[in-house]
């Protein structure tokens, strides 16, 4: 009998050696190099690497499948990078919406946890385009499925919290990834991100023009475009000769004429888009249409719309985005109350005009009042961020009673490049704190007390470059 009880307590001893040793084991950190273990990742390829200071930065190509609900009929390479911290800080999951910048950069919410960051290129957007271009397989469903996969894959490595965000386009994307994939992401943070709900109903920009920034702003602005289309006839002349210069061509959108009327009518979208109140006193803006020359209008409307920008070689690298606004996202249509009808040939085109006639499209009005209900009714760890003077804020989407720790604030004077750190102060605490307790890193102060709230890394000011995203043409 006592043979068998010091055999037992002898076993025992040796489980909870082992048990011990086992989770010591487990414990130890991966001491792989970064590189190798992103590489040994299925799928992933290096493109190069890039140092930076604090970080590794990566750039590399993610093997997508072509349509991920039959994977098996072709894949392609989708351009990613990762601006890699360390696997015990949390990461930040970026897109533009359109390409990736392969210079390293750090997004406001990446400062904010002092995380890492994985940024993805939107899928047709060059080089992450399959090859031949089945532009069907272009939708938000797919745009979503190309971050689930990206996530699944890097979450093994990367296993802290993940917040996804995006500016514009980017914005949507993220909340469009939310809507389809609500598990993967712990917080959701997205910046200006338009919501046209019903794509033929636009009065509310029109009501966002009538009152936005200063009467002698708006009538300054509405000046110069007014002139530029009493002067149609010399300046066209002088665009002949500027296209002839560059090389450019209007295939696509059909003629010059058309694409002259286009960039005109995007010069005060474009600039309450891009530019400040009082950048309406800049030299950029004629102070008397009426007697400037017409240098100085062609000049103006240059600076702020960009007369290259509706030409083929313009519109090609943003055909994958207008191709989505005419079959999903729909695109705003405006008036123009201060502009005689005999002066407007076209009005605002819509994107068919703007993306190859070999490429069909039809437009799918379901698509975003679905992403919209889902807003309303589950949107939950997310936050909206919108700049009082951007007219794509006009749309913007809303929470219902049944959304929980979900935010939508507007940042006082600021454009199409609104961020955390430009709301009023009681909001920029409350988004700061918010998103460190999604991201999992919010000290204990701050739990406490929001205005305790500031971000974890100090500001850089090479890699949180806050300037915003200029996009000639009217693109979010």
């Amino acid at each position: 009998m006592r043979k068998a009880l010091r055999w037992v307590l002898s076993l025992v001893v040796l489980i909870g050696t082992l048990s011990t040793a086992g989770a010591a084991t487990a414990a130890q950190p991966d001491t792989t190099d970064i590189k190798d273990r992103l590489l040994a990742i299925p799928g992933v390829s290096l493109i190069e690497e890039k140092p930076y200071p604090g970080y590794r930065f990566f750039v590399l190509n993610f093997t997508q499948p072509v349509d991920h609900r039959h994977p098996a009929k072709g894949t392609f390479q989708q351009r990613i990078t990762v601006l890699h911290k360390d696997t015990s800080r949390p990461t930040v999951f970026y897109t533009g919406g359109y390409n990736v910048s392969t210079t390293p950069s750090r997004r406001e919410p990446t400062q904010i946890v002092d995380g890492n960051q994985v940024s993805m290129e939107y899928r047709f957007f060059t080089p992450s385009r399959p090859a031949p271009a089945d532009w069907t397989k272009l939708d938000i469903w797919q745009a979503a499925s190309d971050q689930h996969r990206i996530f699944t894959a890097f979450k093994k490595i990367y296993d802290k919290k993940w917040i996804s965000t995006g500016g514009s386009k980017g914005g949507m994307t993220a909340t469009y990834y939310e809507r389809f994939y609500p598990k993967d992401m712990d917080g959701v943070v997205a910046y200006v991100a338009p919501n046209d709900v019903v794509n033929k109903e636009d009065s509310a920009y029109d009501r966002f023009f009538a009152k936005v920034g200063t009467k002698e702003c708006r009538d300054r602005l509405n000046a110069v475009q007014r002139e530029a289309l009493v002067r149609r006839e010399p300046l066209e002349k002088k665009y002949a000769e500027y296209a002839a210069a560059e090389g450019l061509t209007f295939t696509t959108i059909g003629s010059l004429d058309k694409a002259y009327e286009a960039v005109v009518l995007d010069y005060v979208w474009g600039f309450w888009q891009y530019s400040l109140l009082a950048d309406c006193d800049s030299d950029t803006i004629p102070k008397n249409a009426k007697t400037a020359t017409d240098d100085e209008i062609w000049n103006s409307i240059d600076a702020i719309s960009g007369f290259s920008a509706y030409a083929d070689q313009g519109l090609e690298p943003y055909t994958p985005y207008y191709y989505q606004a005419g079959t999903q996202l729909g695109a705003p249509t405006i008036k123009f109350p201060h502009i005689e009808k005999k002066y407007i040939r076209y009005g605002y085109q819509p994107p068919r005009n703007f993306v190859p006639r070999d490429i069909k499209m039809k437009f799918q009005p379901h698509a975003m009042r679905d992403v919209d209900s889902w807003v309303r009714d589950n949107a939950r760890h997310m936050l909206f961020v919108y700049g009082e003077n951007d007219p794509w804020g006009a749309e913007p989407f809303h929470l219902g009673k049944k959304a929980r720790d979900a935010y939508v604030f507007t940042a006082p004077g600021a454009n199409h490049g609104a961020r955390v750190s430009g709301l009023v102060e009681s909001e920029k605490d409350l988004a700061t704190a918010r998103i460190l307790k999604w991201a999992g890193v919010a000290p204990a102060a701050v739990q406490q007390d929001a205005s305790k709230a500031k971000p974890l890394a100090k500001f850089d000011s090479k890699l949180d470059k806050r300037d915003v995203e200029r996009e000639m043409t009217l693109r979010p």
